[in-house]
């Protein structure tokens, strides 16, 4: 892999679902790059095939053509080069905090020893250390996210995808969510792909976004966001956030009345 090959690369993705009489195409000529490090959004309107595209490039899915690459290599099924969390928390009711964080390190055989300290190093860095014997009934919706997130990480994924992770909090506990998620990537350099409906959201964490159009799902627009990876709620008060906002609800706004 040279300097200029993307972390993922998706080239020419189509996807086309069998219906009764003919199929259906979710998504056309998809192709999109991350590069190491990076944080990057998807929006777009319902039915623009975004959360199936993260679900092909996680390898559970299967595009009818194209291909995708992590670091130069295609993809052709899942991994833990590629974490991936949902809107919803998916965690293992039976499982304590601990236990559903170290679920894939036993999946993927790591040493018992190796398993303790990166269990131990991602509670900590998701503030959960008083609950790490508790399972998860016992915790709210956000600190459930948390610990979804830090399974997925736990792994040390190559590529985190994240499939609107935060559209089941509350107002308060989202915008919490986004400072944890941002303060996970600055300190773990981890590359994040987000699929999300929320423009302010893009925006804010993001530092390029894809904007797709629907009915099939294609690349409408890439945004370069102009803030650096230092940013506090504050950035979205600014003429720059308020004008790249109008600018992305302007080329959803089609999308969303044809919907």
């Amino acid at each position: 892999m040279d300097a200029t090959t993307p972390k993922l690369d998706v080239r020419d993705v189509t996807m086309a679902f069998k219906a009764k009489r003919d199929s259906v195409r979710v998504l056309e000529n998809i192709n999109l790059r991350v590069d190491a490090g990076e944080f990057v959004s998807i929006i777009g309107a319902s039915g623009c095939g975004k959360s199936t595209l993260l679900s092909i490039i996680a390898g559970l899915t299967t595009q009818t053509e194209g291909a995708v690459f992590l670091d130069g290599d295609q993809v052709y099924g899942p991994g833990p080069d590629r974490g991936l969390v949902f809107q919803g928390y998916s965690l293992y009711p039976w499982r304590s905090v601990s236990d559903n964080i170290g679920f894939g390190l036993e999946l993927m055989g790591i040493p018992k020893r190796e398993q303790k300290e990166r269990i131990e190093y991602y509670i900590r860095v998701i503030g959960l250390e008083k609950w790490a014997d508790s399972p998860p009934a016992k915790l709210s919706g956000g600190m459930r996210q948390r610990v979804a997130i830090a399974r997925a990480l736990a792994t040390q994924p190559e590529v985190l995808l994240l499939d609107e992770p935060f559209g089941a909090l509350d107002a308060q506990t989202r915008i919490l969510m986004q400072e944890f998620l941002l303060d996970i990537w600055r300190r773990t350099h981890t590359t994040i792909l987000l699929v999300t409906h929320d423009v302010e959201e893009a925006i804010y964490l993001s530092q390029r976004i894809y904007v797709f159009s629907s009915h099939p799902g294609r690349l409408k627009r890439e945004i370069t966001v102009p803030f650096g990876p230092i940013r506090d709620h504050e950035v979205q008060r600014s003429p720059e956030f308020l004008d790249l906002r109008d600018e992305i609800h302007d080329l959803l706004m089609p999308e969303a009345v044809e919907v």
